[in-house]
């Protein structure tokens, strides 16, 4: 018996420890339907996701979807932030030449569009008038390329759906787009016309992006994956579910889309969760900015010229560059100087402080210097040492001059807030986003979200107004 426990024992020793399965960070642009955007539940799905996710189960690994922007999804793979990229991305040589691409998942090509009953009917009729396109697609370089030779002016957009609207307003003559996508905004009603639908341009492929030189091991498991789910039919299945099933099956029933109380029911967990998301990163930056601009206020009245210029330098540098700007340095070019990868959360709530901080600054400074000086003097004259005399005398009386301004920059960050959904940062215009993606109700989806900030902004004044009266009595 001892024999055999023994036997066993060593059996069990000998086997091969299976290795956890490796996890990946996958970026996307979930406003790309029927590729990526959310369903009715709030659930990442399309044609991309549900490729992806077959793909993981039979190779065996795990990844982490990062929605956002479609410009700073393809820089975040590029410069290392990120693994790979799937999002309806066309092959190109342009992109060969950074990235490494899977075997094309998928045949398309690029459609010209117009606004339902234009009078526009080719190419030629576009000459000197406006067409919108979407930054950094496939579809928006080949328009590029048609102005050269129909002489069109261009405009770009950073999401479909503001550049799909500004030309259903009227506001720009026409646009390019892949034409499964679009052919899914006009099944869900976006008021517009495919104008050359036998007759694409830029035919090719889409591909899974990973950086060029890196990442050959989950390249080569998308590809064994994706020839799997071509093999057994699975693919053509997922094809069929997106570009031949009913739109309501991912946007909800007709009563969810056709008002703003319809919208606002059937999504309001993910407003909730857009508010929430919103008011967290508005008080943590509000308290950290505050701190950091009396910091560098109280800086900037030093004895000490060095003191002095090193705020000055800060608040200047800081109040000088754009928001977005900066929340793309702090989230795709710092880390690859550092090494480190920088949570969306933390670049955003980073961003905030940056910038507000600069802007709490310079007036936490004007605020001080507006004391009068003869406050200092007496304060001085007492015997009371220059730092006792600034924490006691002088910052008392500066703060309480400051309270206006404090309140209107606590009402700038709440609205600064939504510069972050760029870097995919899932507040309350982000949630706009997605689901002005699913449903194409922008009109309705912009005026709920407008509202809540609205009422959010008039609930911090009051609060602020409050505390105000408070501090005077």
């Amino acid at each position: 018996m001892l024999a055999l426990f023994a036997a066993l024992g060593l059996a069990l020793l000998a086997r091969p420890v299976q290795a956890a399965e490796p996890n990946y960070v996958i970026t996307t642009d979930a406003t790309y339907a029927p590729f990526d955007f959310q369903d009715k539940n709030n659930e990442y799905i399309g044609i991309d996701m549900d490729i992806l996710k077959e793909v993981a189960k039979r190779e065996h690994f795990t990844y982490t979807l990062k929605p956002m922007s479609f410009n700073a999804a393809a820089q975040l793979v590029a410069n290392g932030q990120a693994d790979g990229i799937i999002a309806g991305m066309m092959i190109n040589d342009e992109r060969k030449q950074v990235y490494d691409v899977s075997t094309p998942y998928y045949q398309s090509g690029v459609a010209w569009i117009t606004k339902k009953g234009s009078s526009i009917k080719s190419l030629k009729e576009l000459k000197g008038k406006t067409v919108a396109l979407k930054t950094g697609t496939a579809a928006a370089e080949y328009g590029k390329q048609q102005q050269k030779k129909y002489g069109f002016k261009i405009k770009y957009f950073n999401d479909t759906d503001t550049m799909y609207n500004d030309v259903a307003n009227g506001n720009s003559a026409a646009t390019f787009e892949d034409y499964p996508v679009i052919a899914y905004a006009i099944k869900n009603g976006m008021k517009l016309q495919v104008m050359n639908p036998h007759n694409l341009g830029n035919a090719g492929g889409v591909g899974f992006f990973v950086q060029k030189g890196h990442n050959a091991e989950l390249l080569a498991a998308f590809n064994r994956g994706f020839a799997s789910i071509k093999k057994d039919g699975t693919y053509d299945k997922i094809i069929n579910k997106y570009l031949n099933s009913k739109q309501s099956k991912f946007t909800g029933d007709a009563a969810d889309n056709n008002s703003m109380w319809g919208i606002l029911r059937s999504n309001k967990s993910a407003f909730m969760k857009g508010l929430w998301e919103t008011i967290v990163l508005t008080v943590l930056a509000i308290i950290l900015a505050s701190l950091w601009g009396i910091l560098l206020g109280v800086m900037g009245i030093s004895q000490s010229k060095w003191i002095r210029g090193t705020s000055t330098t800060i608040i200047y540098a800081f109040r000088g560059l754009p928001l977005m700007v900066l929340a793309f340095f702090i989230y795709i070019g710092l880390p690859g100087v550092i090494g480190t990868k920088i949570p969306a959360f933390t670049a955003g709530l980073l961003t905030l402080i940056l910038n507000e901080g600069a802007y709490t600054g310079a007036f936490v400074r004007g605020g001080f210097e507006a004391v009068d000086s003869g406050q200092m003097e007496a304060a001085r004259s007492l015997g009371l040492p220059y730092g006792t005399a600034m924490r006691k005398v002088v910052i008392p009386q500066g703060l309480k001059i400051m309270i206006p301004s404090f309140i209107n920059q606590f009402i700038i960050t709440l609205k600064d807030t939504s510069i972050l959904s760029a870097i995919g940062i899932l507040e309350l215009t982000q949630t706009g986003t997605l689901i002005v993606a699913r449903n194409s109700q922008g009109f309705r989806v912009w005026a709920i979200v407008a509202a809540i900030y609205l009422i959010v902004i008039t609930l911090l004044t009051w609060f602020s107004n409050w505390v105000q009266r408070r501090i005077k009595y």
